[in-house]
């Protein structure tokens, strides 16, 4: 399999409170991350840089996993790790008090993918099925919409978007969503911040994705996407090409 990953200030924020990056265990296995710096917190990129790297470090120190919960073992153990991590970090340093972060980590297999995810960054899917969200945002507008209070069409336009109900590091435990996907060769995920998939629609992301591009050059125009459109946040991205040819990277 093949991936990329980006992140883009974007036009309008000072800081870029996004971290991300693709690692490898000690079996070249692969751990894709993405993590979104609460906006309106203090020390949002704080929080998404430590997630990331703490993570990078669990998994090069961590040996092959052969199956799909032992994937979900290792996930849930370690993001409850870092979400101690960060709790403590924020009570010990007055500057980073109430600091947290969203996380999608995918252990990613030619075999299964496993998927830990809290917060309202995404991860999507494209197969022979078509293109599908397979995360479920924490936020109170899709509380809202889950509760029949508000529609999905009033959704994209609420005042209170933004707001997320469960992110790592702002309290002494967290839960989180796990989810074990079985991907096949030809198939694509894609995991991104906010700052992408409330500027670009489901069809852009699926017309890009499918353009006869480079995973780079999809990545790119995804970004340049969000940035023409506002680039109001941070962008931040990352694309995995289930493809045969570079199984085993």
């Amino acid at each position: 399999m093949n991936s990329i990953y980006l992140t883009n200030r974007g036009k309008v924020r000072r800081l870029n409170e996004d971290s991300c990056g693709v690692f490898y265990n000690k079996s070249g296995q692969m751990l894709a991350t993405v993590a979104d710096g609460m906006g309106g917190h203090a020390a949002g990129d704080v929080a998404s840089s430590m997630t990331t790297s703490l993570l990078q470090k669990f998994w090069e120190e961590t040996d092959r996993i052969d199956t799909s919960e032992a994937a979900e073992q290792w996930l849930e153990n370690h993001i409850t790790q870092v979400n101690e991590n960060l709790y403590n970090h924020s009570q010990e340093n007055v500057e980073c008090k109430g600091m947290g972060t969203t996380v999608i980590a995918a252990i990613c297999t030619p075999q299964f993918s496993s998927l830990a995810h809290i917060g309202d960054s995404r991860c999507y899917v494209l197969n022979m099925s078509g293109f599908k969200q397979i995360t479920e945002d924490h936020s109170l507008v899709n509380e809202l919409v889950r509760s029949g209070h508000i529609s999905r069409e009033d959704a994209e336009h609420h005042p209170r978007k933004n707001v997320v109900i469960r992110a790592l590091g702002t309290e002494p435990s967290v839960n989180m969503d796990l989810k074990t996907l079985i991907l096949e060769e030809g198939d694509y995920l894609l995991i991104c911040s906010d700052g992408l998939s409330n500027k670009v629609s489901d069809n852009e992301m699926i017309t890009i994705l499918e353009n006869n591009l480079s995973i780079e050059q999809k990545g790119e125009h995804l970004i340049q996407l969000a940035n023409d459109y506002g680039g109001e946040d941070n962008i931040t991205l990352i694309i995995i090409d289930f493809s045969s040819e570079s199984e085993g990277e």
